[in-house]
This record gives structure tokens, sequence and C-alpha cells, in this order.
């Protein structure tokens, strides 16, 4: 299947050289070794402690940071969940909506198609006339 695939790169395979059963592999040519791998890797600023409630002086600088960022966060939470009790005219539909029992809400359902019927019939008497 390989002959069908690609290309025959030297028209006899046994022109070069190859070597014994038994015998260990050539050994490789030098490869290339890419820069970022010889330079040991930098991690750039100071230590910081992640999480407890112990920590040295670099640690509470940032943990000062966070909890004051988490007192905003709280605080902003506070705010949009206050905004979101004040409602308006749907607010208060979906209040009564929750508010009502399964039997006020099948009666309301009741109510309502006994409603269209009555306009169905009302409708049908005038076109009839």
């Amino acid at each position: 299947m390989g002959n069908l695939c690609s290309t025959e790169r030297d028209a006899d395979p046994f022109s070069q050289p190859g070597r014994r059963l038994g015998e260990a592999p050539a050994a490789p040519t030098s490869a290339s070794v890419p820069a970022s791998a010889t330079s040991p890797r930098r991690v750039g600023g100071p230590p910081r402690t992640l999480g407890g409630s112990e920590a040295g002086e670099a640690g509470a600088s940032s943990r000062g940071d966070g909890s004051e960022a988490r007192l905003k966060a709280a605080a902003a939470a506070e705010a949009r969940f206050q905004g979101s009790k004040q409602g308006g005219k749907l607010q208060a539909q979906l209040d009564r909506q929750r508010g009502m029992t399964d039997a006020k809400v099948l009666q309301q359902a009741s109510e309502t198609a006994r409603r269209q019927r009555d306009l169905d019939e009302s409708t049908s008497a005038l076109n009839h006339s």
C-alpha cells in the first residue's frame, strides 16, 4: 500500500548500505534544540499565598485587595437582588401566579374557557342573523 500512496525516492531500495540483524540502529545526527528549551523559565512577581488566613508581607497586601474586591462584589450582588425585588406589572403578575394553588389555577382555566365559549356563541348568533 505504501507504493500506491507515496513517491519513490530511489530507483533501487538496496542501493544504500543497510545493517545486519542484531546490530544497533545508526546513531542519529545532532538535532537542533530550540532556544526556549535551553534557557530556564523565569516566573516574575513576589510570592503569594493562596486561600488561607496566614500570610506573609506579600500575601497580606494581596489578601487585602482580594477582600476589598470580594466586598465590592457582594455589595453589587446585594444591589442586584434588591433591584429584582422591586418589580413592575410583570413582577406583580408573577407573584400572583406563584401564590395560586392548583385548584385556583384549574378554576381560572375553566372560567377562561367558559368565557371563550360564550364569545363564540354570541359571534355565531350574530353571523346567522
